[in-house]
């Protein structure tokens, strides 16, 4: 998921290089939402890849722990 945020991001950094050479008021404004809308994009993929690390860490401990006291109780 990371090099989702970091594509997102670049395209952010077009969109506002984009804007920045527009000349036309609407044009850069587009640019700016689109800017804005791939820079929100980039936030939520790292959010998302945040909360999966941390899902799959809580259940390889559920696992771990589940094996210890099966391996504790055979012993």
């Amino acid at each position: 998921m990371a090099d989702d945020a970091t594509m997102y991001r670049a395209r952010a950094a077009t969109e506002m290089a984009n804007a920045q050479g527009a000349t036309l008021a609407n044009v850069r404004d587009r640019c700016e939402r689109a800017a804005r809308a791939w820079e929100t994009m980039a936030e939520r993929a790292e959010r998302v890849a945040v909360q999966r690390h941390e899902r799959e860490a809580a259940t390889a401990a559920q696992r771990d722990a589940a094996v210890a006291s099966v391996t504790t109780a055979a012993g």
